[in-house]
């Protein structure tokens, strides 16, 4: 792992464990960069080339304001797995549960916007899957020191 890639995990693990959540504080500034590039520009996790962001779009479950949040992912053939960690806050992220509420959405990869379907992973999935996301970021596994027990799902987005 580059040194980029160590202090921008050391960074997210230091305001994690403050309780500094920044996730709808940068995720306008990521979303229209992503968009405007394709994907090129905030399309991965500086010094992570391996921790892959796709855009999910999710519509509220109680509000039906439509949004757009950037997530890891990890793919195997068509079907794509995101964790909703929410950088390990003792609550799932809200795209999590509007997508229970809605699960037919769209993703966008790069410049390529894909029409899904969101579930949430059984637990054996969910188990198999875990060490792929350590993998390309190892964050994941203090999340789950600081989850407060709260067990970080997995959902996948399969083709629809």
């Amino acid at each position: 792992m580059s040194l980029l890639g160590r202090v921008s995990i050391w960074i997210s693990q230091v305001a994690n464990k403050r309780g500094l959540y920044l996730g709808r504080r940068s995720t306008k500034i990521h979303v229209a960069l992503y968009r405007r590039s394709g994907g090129k520009i905030a399309g991965h996790l500086p010094g992570l080339p391996d921790a892959r962001i796709l855009l999910l779009d999710h519509v509220g479950a109680r509000s039906g304001i439509a949004r757009t949040s950037p997530v890891m992912y990890h793919q195997e053939g068509d079907v794509v797995a995101v964790m909703a960690s929410k950088a390990g806050q003792p609550t799932n992220p809200a795209w999590f549960h509007n997508l229970k509420a809605h699960p037919e959405t769209t993703i966008q990869i790069g410049s390529e916007v894909r029409p899904v379907r969101a579930r949430v992973a059984a637990d054996e999935e969910r188990e198999r899957l875990w060490p792929k996301f350590v993998d390309f970021y190892p964050g994941y596994d203090f999340y789950v020191k600081i989850a407060q027990g709260r067990k970080i799902p997995i959902v996948l987005l399969e083709p629809r």
